[in-house]
């Protein structure tokens, strides 16, 4: 069995909005009143969960309550959750850059952490003064960075500016010569928040490919944050779904994203999405519903059965070569499928799509919509999409070892 390369117990993260700190002078005094009388502090048992879509009372809000779990080494975790969860709070926690205000971390081994452009350069050193500034802070001896060094410098890809200051660096820069350092010296933990998404995609997918190696090859673990469900998907084999603060799921990494787009599916548990009006928009779409052949409205819909999606569009201006374009994405949000059609009317129409049955195998997807003037103009693009469920007949479950792969079924067909 694995070691636990990580343990959280009870951990929570309480801040004061408005307040450089932990808040006023009064309130630290009553902090600190309790504390000398052995009672707890007095501001835990206050505060609101960290959700961002409503108005709260207090001036205290927790950006983590009571979050506990346990790593094994070896393990890549993924950590999901929509902007304000929690996600990078437990970073910095784990860390050290901030405490937590209760609870404690276990963690067996040294961690490198690349949680923002520059975390722990020095602007004023040049690059190669850094890469042994971090590896010091990480507790390595000279002779590790120094055997280190080219293989370091040679995946940064800033050979020319290795003796520039790195305050003339650029974002990418950065980011490429903070991962290299990170990801090559010897810690047992690698923790990276979304830093990535500042590097050009070529360099994304070699520090994805490299974050493989740490994790699979080299059998170090790895906490990943990442909105790039289908990185996560590729890197990861354990998940966690952070939402306000709190953590609702951990395990299997299909499980957890499975988890994480049921949570957030744009029609919330209905099978019809309507847009907001928008008379400033010369296209726009104003519903999309999905039925069976009988015109009744479904959420789920077995392999054996067609599917009609109801797209409703109100064309006011009619442009030469506007179109609707269709698409079926994935869970993951990967475009696999697109058709489109072309605007040849004014005012409002519904189209109908049919999804023949046995198309598609048992699976979730989503539908994309768009309105454009091809190379021209953009009409509409709505940024909510419906879920679309598919199951197996009857629920059936298919055995080990017989998983449907892929996405299409195509009835090809067999000469000899």
């Amino acid at each position: 069995m694995k070691e636990l390369a990580i343990i959280a117990e009870n951990i929570s993260k309480q801040y004061r909005l408005g307040e450089v700190g932990t808040g006023t002078l009064t309130h630290d005094l009553n902090r600190f009143w309790h504390k000398v009388r052995g009672k707890e502090n007095p501001y835990l048992k206050i505060g609101e969960a960290n959700d961002r879509t409503s108005v709260g009372d207090s001036d205290y809000v927790w950006s983590l309550r009571d979050i506990n779990f346990e790593i094994q080494q070896g393990d890549a975790v993924g950590i999901i959750g929509r902007n304000g969860a929690g996600k990078s709070t437990l970073l910095k926690l784990l860390s050290k850059v901030t405490k937590p205000t209760t609870g404690s971390f276990k963690v067996n081994g040294r961690i490198a952490s690349l949680l923002e452009v520059g975390t722990g350069f020095n602007p004023e050193m040049t690059g190669r003064e850094n890469i042994y500034l971090n590896g010091a802070i990480l507790g390595m001896r000279r002779a590790e960075i120094t055997r280190k060094f080219d293989e370091i410098v040679a995946f940064s890809g800033v050979e020319r500016y290795i003796d520039t200051p790195v305050k003339r660096y650029s974002s990418g820069m950065y980011v490429r010569l903070a991962f290299a350092v990170a990801a090559h010296l010897e810690s047992e933990i690698l923790i990276v928040d979304e830093v990535l998404a500042v590097g050009d995609a070529e360099f994304q997918k070699k520090c994805l490919g490299k974050m493989g190696d740490v994790s699979k090859g080299e059998g170090r673990t790895v906490l990943f944050v990442s909105h790039n469900l289908s990185a996560v998907k590729t890197l990861c084999n354990k998940g966690m779904l952070l939402q306000n603060g709190s953590l609702i799921h951990s395990g299997n990494i299909d499980e957890t994203l499975d988890s994480y787009l049921f949570n957030y599916l744009d029609n919330d548990n209905s099978s019809t999405l309507i847009f907001e009006e928008d008379s400033s928009k010369e296209a726009q779409i104003v519903s999309v519903e999905l039925k069976d052949a009988d015109g009744k409205n479904c959420l789920e819909f077995y392999t054996t059965k067609d599917i009609y999606v109801h797209i409703t569009i109100n064309n006011r201006v009619k442009n030469d070569n506007a179109r609707l374009n269709f698409s079926i994405l994935d869970k993951y949000e990967n475009v696999f499928f697109i058709n489109r059609r072309e605007l040849d009317f004014t005012g409002i129409k519904t189209w109908v799509v049919k999804i023949p049955n046995e198309c598609l195998i048992a699976n979730n997807y989503m539908i994309g919509l768009a309105l454009d003037v091809p190379k021209i103009k953009l009409l509409d693009l709505p940024t909510k999409k419906i879920g679309l469920n598919i199951v197996n007949i009857e629920q059936e479950e298919l055995k080990e070892g017989d998983v449907e792969n892929g996405i299409f079924k195509i009835p090809i067909q067999w000469e000899s």
